[in-house]
């Protein structure tokens, strides 16, 4: 029992750390303050799709005991592998760099210090972290302190917004105006929710936690729960957002105004929670992402790695996460917007998913990885009805909104 207490506790800091971290809390509060609740349907398909991809993602390593990027690698060759791993590398750097510039903000909204002069020290506290501790300690200790963003919930509550008017947003519709940057937003938050870091970590956790056939149970749980968790804030962080900035008219397009989402909602507390839930959040991504891209490096060419060895163990594998974050620390201290590079990058997130959800779909339907626990058509429809849409969305919207800009 108490084991699989632990296995809930991965998805549990998957959702923290994955799900809701800068790019679900920026976009989602752009969504509220633009358009009010009309974008709810964005983050509930993105939720369900995501879903769908964190089951399949650890099915797959419980039943073949194969990542992803392992068993891409192998069922389809090197030279093939190498196309995904370039595409979802930078996309997943560049969010890398997001996460990082989410954890300086945050410092910056609780001390008054530009965000810049924080990089390197957060990034710095992200490594060592990486550095020292096992998987275990990561997925059980940022995800007990990630319970701090349930005071989007709280806020959310207290709005009593209208139940008539979110569940109408949880149906896609036209926008009256502003479509451009609608439909932008739409794919941003789709890029946030269905992001490839997230299940080609959860893969990589579920060989780290030795999950086997009789886990899948478990798997299922853990899916469901933890992304409708994660989700759950995400919608709940579009709530308060078109509650309190929607009727002032304030669109958000500058960092410094993030926490308005909850200074406007519960007062003088509300600063001091919004830098605790986006740095606390942005943390758990931050090793999430950092590891994530470790893992698929090291995967796909073949090298040793694991959390829980030490350093000179898996020499290269550690070389990749801190290479990768003092990187993007760089980018960072380079002054960029930690809000629009988030924005931006989870759109193109979205266009890049099918180059790693198309060959994961054909994996994910192999019996000789599966066996009997090949995907059903259902699953195969959700995922691919998502990733269509948000692909067709990201390439008629990102230069759309770029030129616009």
């Amino acid at each position: 029992m108490l084991k699989k207490f632990f296995q809930v506790a991965l998805g549990i800091v998957t959702s923290v750390g994955g799900f809701l971290e800068i790019g679900s809390i920026a976009t989602a509060a752009q969504a509220g303050a633009a358009f009010r609740f009309e974008l709810g349907w964005a983050v509930a398909l993105g939720t369900i799709c995501l879903i769908f991809l964190v089951e399949m993602s650890g099915r797959l390593a419980a039943v073949s005991k194969r990542t992803i990027a392992g068993a891409m690698r192998e069922r389809f060759g090197f030279t093939f592998f190498v196309v995904p791993l370039i595409g979802i590398g930078i996309v997943t750097f560049l969010t890398l760099a997001s996460e990082i510039g989410g954890m300086a903000l945050a410092l910056q909204y609780a001390t008054g210090v530009r965000f810049q002069l924080w990089a390197l020290p957060v990034a710095f506290v992200a490594w060592l972290l990486l550095w020292k501790a096992t998987f275990g300690v990561i997925e059980k200790g940022v995800s007990l302190l990630g319970l701090v963003t349930l005071c989007f919930l709280v806020a959310a509550v207290k709005q009593h917004p209208s139940v008539t008017l979110i569940a109408h947003g949880l149906i896609p519709s036209i926008p009256a105006s502003d479509a451009t940057h609608y439909w932008f937003i739409a794919v941003s938050i789709l890029g946030a929710s269905i992001t490839p870091y997230l299940f080609l970590f959860y893969s990589s956790g579920a060989i780290e936690d030795k999950w086997s056939v009789k886990d899948l149970p478990v798997n299922r749980f853990v899916a469901a729960s933890g992304m409708t968790f994660g989700g759950g804030l995400s919608l709940a962080v579009l709530i308060v957002a078109g509650a309190v900035l929607f009727p002032r008219g304030i669109s958000l397009d500058r960092a410094e105004q993030l926490p308005l989402v909850l200074s406007l909602s519960l007062g003088r507390w509300g600063v001091a929670l919004f830098a605790a839930s986006l740095g606390i959040a942005c943390l758990g991504a931050t090793l999430e992402i950092g590891l994530a891209l470790a893992y698929q490096l090291a995967q796909g060419f073949g090298w040793r790695w694991s959390q829980d060895l030490k350093g000179s163990e898996a020499s290269r594998f550690t070389m990749v996460y801190t290479v990768a974050i003092l990187l993007a620390a760089l980018l960072i201290l380079t002054g960029i917007d930690p809000l629009k590079l988030t924005v931006l990058t989870m759109a193109f997130t979205a266009a890049s998913l099918p180059l790693v959800i198309v060959p994961f779909l054909f994996l994910m339907n192999d019996k000789r990885y599966l066996k009997e626990h090949t995907n059903g058509w259902f699953s195969n429809a959700v995922v691919i009805f998502s990733i269509v849409l948000a692909f067709v969305l990201a390439v008629v919207s990102i230069p759309l909104e770029l030129a616009g800009s």
